[in-house]
């Protein structure tokens, strides 16, 4: 039995910067031999890759969870954030006695190429220069993001994954990874996620791009060597980007027209709603835990990814070999990644004869309902993994 544990204690906010570098999590350290070939055409070496795990790896590892985080996430699936304190951003779903059960799997999560929070992206130190990466970095693709993830695993000595799982940018690592190394995942859960991404969203994308660089203190990405943070710009577009994370009935529920804090508007510009106060919160806080040029750059791999464009256009194409079992979900409320997009998937899986289920959840909380306690999505998923856990001969719950 391989026992791997990896939860030391918080650091303090203001040493946010540091984390890109020397992370508060493991650490799997790739040199000059071991170049990642990246999409726009050059090798990245050396590069690190930062990561969690809990659980045990059983004898013949054959119980690894792979968890893959959406584009404000991280590593920190279910401990402590190291920077902000905060519990893990999957504990809905992620701890013992839950769907991903760290008393019967072995989870791994790992912060993804061009992050923030360990693994190397623009906030890390470029060896060559001894300066900050900056905009220098090149820029990177979700496959990219899954052939780093796949170098990890073999590090980790595991030949194949039990579960790959994720939502939304996690989602479509997901699927990235049936479709790169078909042989490799035994059962593929991805939520609220799609094979490309739409105009729509490459348009929101842009927008929060835009926020940033016309912050005049994003200096043109050297933030860090002139001693300033573009926050404002930053803050703008997280604003920008949560509102696509939730629903209009959710917003309404939450907040209606509600005041904040006074009975009359001020006649101001101040925020004078809930849901301003809201916004400038979310804006606020999220600058604190995250770099704006890994902003930039997660965003676009997201705008680029399109699994069907490698396969001459033909989505089923992409699954034609997989042997995986798949369990897709999606949510009526949500309009970033609707369920139609989820059922494209499904439809091309099932023309390649793949396993596939699927379940579109019935909630008003939009996109974020993969993160929020949902019974009906946590069900699924904990039937899902035991299904699949019965038939590759692992431990269930016996539900």
């Amino acid at each position: 039995m391989v026992n791997i544990q990896s939860v030391k204690s918080p650091v303090r906010a203001d040493e946010r910067g540091q984390e890109a570098d020397h992370p508060t999590s493991q650490v799997a350290l790739f040199g000059a031999d071991q170049p990642l070939q990246l999409d726009c055409g050059i090798d990245l070496a050396p590069f690190q890759i930062a990561y969690q795990t809990y659980g045990t790896l059983n004898a013949d590892k054959s119980n690894a969870i792979l968890v893959c985080h959406a584009l404000t996430g991280d590593q920190h699936v279910a401990n402590p954030h190291p920077v902000t304190g905060k519990p893990g951003w999957w504990e809905t779903l992620v701890g013992p006695g839950k769907a991903l059960d760290t008393e019967r799997y072995f989870i791994i999560s790992s912060n993804v190429l061009g992050g923030c929070m360990g693994s190397t992206g623009p906030a890390s130190t470029n060896p060559a220069t001894g300066k900050l990466w900056g905009l220098d970095f090149p820029v990177i693709t979700i496959p990219d993001m899954v052939r780093a993830q796949a170098m990890l695993i073999d590090r980790l000595g595991i030949d194949q994954l039990f579960s790959v799982v994720g939502g939304s940018m996690g989602g479509m690592q997901t699927l990235q990874w049936t479709a790169a190394y078909p042989k490799r995942v035994f059962s593929a859960l991805a939520v609220a996620c799609s094979t490309r991404h739409s105009a729509q969203n490459i348009a929101f994308h842009e927008l929060g791009r835009q926020a940033v660089m016309a912050d005049p203190d994003w200096r043109g990405g050297r933030y860090f060597e002139e001693g300033t943070h573009p926050h404002r710009g930053l803050g703008v577009a997280r604003m920008a980007a949560h509102i696509t994370y939730l629903s209009d009935a959710a917003l309404h529920r939450k907040f209606g027209r509600r005041m904040q804090d006074r009975d009359l508007p001020t006649f101001s510009f101040d925020a004078d709603f809930q849901v301003e106060s809201y916004l400038r919160y979310q804006g606020s806080s999220f600058v604190e835990r995250f770099d704006a040029n890994s902003y930039l750059y997660l965003t676009r791999a997201m705008d680029y990814f399109d699994i069907a464009a490698d396969h001459n256009g033909v989505l089923a194409e992409a699954f034609r070999d997989t042997q995986t079992r798949f369990c897709l979900m999606s949510f009526t409320s949500d309009w970033l990644f609707p369920t139609s997009e989820s059922r494209a998937v499904v439809h091309a899986l099932n023309a390649g004869g793949v396993r596939v289920s699927f379940a579109e959840i019935e909630t008003d909380k939009g996109h974020d309902a993969f993160l929020l306690d949902v019974p009906e999505f946590l069900d699924i998923a904990s039937a899902f993994l035991d299904s699949a856990a019965s038939v590759r001969g692992l431990p269930t719950t016996g539900k």
